[in-house]
């Protein structure tokens, strides 16, 4: 479908009941190693691979993942480095694009998280509904350290989680943020063993297969405020 993200389906996810086909729980996976950095294209995948994601009835719920070393380190800073202002500006709107379009798939959403959520890789992070990571993950909105500010809407989703003074500390600082204080700040909702962390976004994702796409769209859709 793309180079750098995939959209997955396992096949034992469909289980028939009556003859009915139930959901199925989907993955989107963010392949580009060594650190799953949002370049301009991986962006673009992300919006399509969303879109597509939307357009699947029989998928009931949607699991986020980097595979089993990285979630995604941010921003990939050497390509940055080589856009002039005008460029630059275009990559961070497609940039919050995927941001957006993740948030906006009408299916709950969890963001598996294994070894680091950096920058917009934590923003897209927090576009998924829930959060679960490895006990050895590290956070961190370090677009300061970077010499830049969070985009993609990144200071927003982060105080709508934690709260506003703490997300300034955050990105004041650029500090990072080991997975027990991010479980207390509210970055993420369960914590589990490294090995772990796929196995229990699935097992979240599992408990959505008996209610009707449709029904959890709309429910999705109340938590909009536009």
């Amino acid at each position: 479908m793309t180079e750098f993200v995939a959209v997955v389906i396992p096949e034992n996810e469909h289980v028939p009941v009556g003859g009915d086909p139930r959901g199925r729980i989907a993955t989107l996976l963010l392949s580009r190693p060594p650190t799953n950095a949002l370049t301009r294209q991986v962006c673009r995948e992300i919006i399509e691979a969303a879109a597509h994601l939307g357009r699947l009835d029989d998928v009931c719920a949607v699991i986020v993942f980097g595979g089993h070393e990285i979630f995604s380190a941010g921003a990939d800073m050497p390509e940055l480095k080589t856009l002039d202002a005008a460029e630059a500006q275009a990559a961070a709107r497609v940039c919050q694009q995927a941001v957006d379009a993740l948030a906006a798939v009408p299916k709950p959403t969890v963001a598996a998280i294994t070894g680091y959520a950096l920058g917009a890789g934590l923003t897209l992070a927090l576009a998924a509904d829930w959060r679960v990571s490895g006990d050895n993950v590290k956070f961190g909105a370090t677009e300061i350290l970077a010499g830049l500010v969070p985009a993609a809407g990144g200071a927003p989703r982060l105080a709508c989680a934690v709260g506003d003074s703490k997300a300034k500390d955050l990105v004041f600082s650029g500090r990072f943020v080991d997975a027990r204080e991010a479980v207390e700040l509210g970055l993420v909702d369960e914590m589990v063993a490294p090995d772990a962390v796929y196995d229990a976004a699935v097992a979240w994702a599992r408990r959505f297969l008996d209610y009707p796409p449709e029904v959890l769209a709309a429910a999705k859709a109340a938590f909009r405020s536009d």
